[in-house]
């Protein structure tokens, strides 16, 4: 009831809307009833008392009848679809919305394919619940309330032998849609599953094809799609049984009717036409509990999959912004971290960080892989929070200020580039008001502006899916085109260069150096070649900053960096070194 309830409240601001729906099922319901009532003149001035009268009227008034039943009928399902509709819209935009406001933190625990099954499947379920399901149970209230009536009017004694058998038609609705709810949750879990399944296996089809899985991948795909097919033909049992478990207590209420109805018209005290007038309601009433029990099953799917939609619209996210938080300007570029630690799943991953960055500095932050190097960076713009200690920027704790306003001053260039499947302008202007002449400037001085131009539709050519259209070196220097457009005073670049081939490198080197320029830059990297010329070197292990100084001063020490560098360059010492970040 709490799952029902809650989804009416979405249903509030169209309540207008809603209640000319109720309003017109209540007619609608009304003409139904109407109608089996005609049934009783119908019979006995027709065919017993043959009145030729009567011939010429009641046919009209029936034709009549089902017109005005038929347009109260659209006008309901007309209202009633558009609050469906509105509401399921409200829903999916607040899931979204939601999803956004969570930290990376629950992207890195929670696989693509289940959030997006969340917002596809799971509230289209949610929309059969509101509108055709809500609407039919409604609809067939009214129906069932009319009919009664009409019924007591006609017979109070078969009625109430009737509803004697009511109470078991019941207990089969509630029992089964316990079940069903159960059962659905448990189907939308497994979908969300299979979900993940195909985006990854999809997305993953070069690794796929390279080592030649695809009967392992179709055998993994028909293990999950069974497994879904079992839970599903549990469903299945449960409504093909509740279905005749109600045909068997109707047909012991109409063989009860049956046997005391015609006793009453044969001893004379009821006539033909009352008793098939009340046999006609009668029909017509199971008709609607019948549909009842139904809806139920799909009423109950649907707050099934309710309950994962609630789970993401009511879950607070871990990096939240201060109630005053305040707006950060434009600022200098000063990052200071004082005694900082980040605990990620019980796991220390930073311990007591105490570093600080001056304006338009370059460091580079060097170490083994998942020592944490990312974690680091990626604390600046509050991508997670911090278990303990502050970071600062221009001397202002990052918590004090809105997330938006501290982004805003952060561009992120990172190994693996995401694109947009837009244009080109649109992913070089990304988050920031197009300009054109702006927009030409930053793509010239990431060295992108002349292999746009001979893309098909330029600027305006689509890049695909993750860029798929573009190559790598091409994919990262629309990247640096972004960042530069973004003109933030502080720049993260996270790896930007280790997966390019070396003539790719070159250019996106080029491209990288006017970025850096006049901008407090963190480089990433794993191939110490391409920093030696940063300001500062920082080395961490374990989760700690155990060196930091030049290239020169670092390499004549004894210590993780000289190590580190000795192997590289031992491995590739063919390979030509390719600096970045040179002192200006």
């Amino acid at each position: 009831m709490n799952l029902y309830l809650r989804l009416l409240r979405f249903a509030y601001p169209y309540k207008t809307k809603l209640i000319f729906a109720m309003i017109f099922m209540a007619l609608c319901s009304g003409a139904q009833s109407l109608s089996a009532y005609l049934v009783k003149p119908v019979l006995d001035s027709i065919f017993f008392q043959k009145d030729m009268s009567k011939l010429y009227i009641m046919p009209a008034a029936v034709i009549v009848l089902f017109l005005i039943k038929g347009t109260f009928e659209y006008l309901q399902g007309y209202y009633m679809g558009y609050v469906g509709q509105r509401v399921v819209t409200d829903i999916r935009n607040l899931v979204f919305y939601n999803m956004q406001r969570q930290p990376l933190s629950f992207f890195d625990k929670t696989p693509t394919g289940s959030n997006i099954s969340r917002i596809v499947n799971d509230v289209s379920l949610v929309q059969n619940t509101v509108s055709d399901s809500v609407a039919a149970v409604l609809k067939d209230a009214f129906t069932i309330i009319g009919l009664v009536i009409v019924a007591f009017r006609m017979e109070w004694k078969l009625t109430l032998i009737a509803f004697l058998i009511l109470p078991f038609s019941i207990y089969p609705i509630v029992a089964f849609g316990k079940k069903l709810r159960k059962i659905g949750l448990n189907i939308q879990q497994y979908l969300a599953r299979l979900t993940s399944f195909l985006h990854e296996t999809i997305t993953g089809q070069r690794i796929v094809k390279a080592f030649s899985m695809e009967a392992y991948e179709n055998k993994r795909f028909t293990q999950e799609n069974e497994t879904l097919f079992r839970i599903v033909m549990k469903r299945t049992r449960i409504r093909a049984l509740s279905h005749p478990v109600m045909e068997v207590i109707g047909g012991i209420a109409v063989g009860v009717v049956i046997w005391y109805g015609g006793r009453e018209v044969i001893l004379g005290n009821s006539t033909p036409g009352t008793f098939f007038a009340f046999m006609a309601s009668l029909i017509m009433l199971y008709e609607p509990i019948k549909k009842l029990n139904k809806e139920n099953h799909n009423v109950q799917q649907g707050l099934a999959a309710s309950q994962r939609v609630f789970e993401i619209i009511d879950r607070e996210p871990e990096v939240l912004e201060k109630p005053d938080a305040a707006k950060l300007g434009k600022v200098e570029g000063v990052i200071e971290f004082d005694n900082v630690s980040f605990r990620y799943d019980e796991k220390m991953v930073l311990n007591n960080i105490n570093l600080t960055i001056a304006k338009n500095e370059v460091i580079a932050v060097v170490g083994k892989s998942g020592v944490g190097k990312t974690t680091l960076v990626n604390l600046i713009p509050r991508f997670y929070d911090i278990s303990q200690g502050l970071i600062k920027v221009d001397g202002i704790d990052v918590r004090d200020v809105t997330l938006n306003s501290l982004r805003t001053n952060i561009a992120l260039v990172t190994q693996d580039v995401i694109l947009f499947n837009d244009t080109i302008r649109s992913n070089i202007a990304y988050g920031v008001q197009p300009d054109e002449e702006q927009l030409f400037h930053a793509s010239r001085m990431a060295f992108a502006h002349d292999f746009i131009l001979k893309l098909p539709k330029g600027y305006d050519t689509i890049a695909g899916e993750k860029g798929v259209r573009l190559s790598g070196g091409q994919k990262q220097r629309i990247a640096i085109a972004r960042a530069l457009y973004k003109n933030a005073p502080i720049l993260i670049l996270d790896e930007a260069t280790s997966s390019l081939d070396a003539q790719s490198e070159i250019e996106v080197q080029k491209a990288l150096e006017n970025l850096m320029k006049g901008r407090t830059t963190i480089i990433i990297a794993h191939r110490l070649s391409t920093i030696i010329n940063a300001h500062r070197i920082i080395v961490i292990d374990k989760g700690m900053i155990v060196q930091q100084g030049t290239h020169g001063s670092l390499i004549e020490q004894e210590g993780p960096y000289r190590k580190l560098y000795e192997l590289q360059f031992r491995e590739g010492a063919r390979k030509k070194v390719i600096p970045i970040g040179k002192k200006h």
